[in-house]
């Protein structure tokens, strides 16, 4: 099979498009004709060194595709079904999943890759805050594809949500739900106006996008065990606040079918912002890492 790899910790131009054993199932995997890839920053961080790690080594952790071949005990989807699910090394022809849900009849190829990271994190950062009826939560960073992925869950938990973004992201976050606001100076008395005088501001916060906020969500909650970050790590450990990464332990993959029922409700969406060829993958990399994309990227696998 064609996968990428890269045998070198640098940027997006150690990608190399190699030619590779097919893989086999293992007991409760599945394995999948890949059809497209979603990308996240996890990919740049570890294909640039920030994570460590062996080397060489694959790249992609979410797709959807058609299950090609069932490992031993698998029993909930058969050969042809289409499905998306996190996968290890995913950006190839093949890839294997242990964690995955059918596609919603609504949903392409290319509409399903960029659920799965999305979802779960959002379902996971909600979870900790234990976000509920009638809260009001604030979301750092909803404009990206975890933050409108986490204001739809949490209105659907019954909570009010207040995003930050850039001020052009206004009306793409009322489109979810969101009391928008922008990041910045000045962000915890924009967000206090928009409370209405609460006490707390906020019952819970979720940073998103990093960008030294985790303070201000910290005065805005009064508390930093109510303020999650997946963004800023050092933050964290100065300030109090949870960080929730990509190795924890407890991730909430059963959203990956929530998610599913959702979408095909009518309810949760994830919208694609740009789709690059398997070969353009260095280019959707660096899209990802310097820039600022409304939604997510989409690597399209023939």
């Amino acid at each position: 099979m064609k996968a990428i790899q890269f045998s070198e910790f640098g940027g997006p131009e150690v990608l190399e498009l190699v030619e590779l054993p097919d893989p086999s199932p293992a007991a409760g995997q599945i394995r999948v004709r890949v059809r497209a890839v979603g990308i996240n920053p996890i990919d740049w961080k570890v294909r640039s060194g920030m994570m460590g790690g062996d080397l060489p080594r694959r790249t992609g952790v979410e797709m959807a595709g058609v299950v090609d071949e069932l490992g031993e005990g698998v029993t909930d989807v058969a050969v042809g079904d289409e499905v998306f699910g996190s996968a290890g090394g995913a950006a190839a022809e093949l890839a294997l999943a242990g964690f995955y849900a059918p596609i919603p009849p609504t949903l392409d190829f290319v509409a399903a890759a960029a659920l799965p990271v999305a979802v779960e994190t959002a379902e996971r950062t909600l979870n900790l805050l234990g976000v509920g009826e009638g809260q009001t939560v604030l979301i750092n960073g909803a404009s990206g594809s975890v933050g409108v992925a986490a204001v739809q869950f949490a209105r659907e938990r019954g909570a009010r949500v207040i995003g930050t973004a850039g001020a052009a992201n206004a009306e793409y976050l009322r489109s979810f739900g969101a009391e928008p606001t922008t990041y910045g100076d000045g962000l915890v008395d924009r967000v206090r106006a928009l409370a209405g005088g609460r006490d707390p501001v906020v019952d819970r916060a979720l940073d998103a996008a990093g960008g030294g906020v985790l303070p201000a969500l910290i005065e805005l909650t009064g508390s930093p065990e109510h303020v999650v970050t997946i963004a800023d790590f050092p933050g964290a450990q100065q300030t109090g606040a949870t960080f929730s990464g990509g190795s924890d332990e407890n991730r909430a993959w059963s959203a990956l079918r929530d998610a599913s029922a959702l979408i095909a409700a009518g309810r949760l969406s994830v919208p694609v912002a740009q789709t690059f060829s398997l070969a353009e993958i260095g280019e959707a990399h660096r899209v990802s890492e310097t820039g600022h994309p409304r939604g997510k990227l989409v690597i399209t696998v023939p």
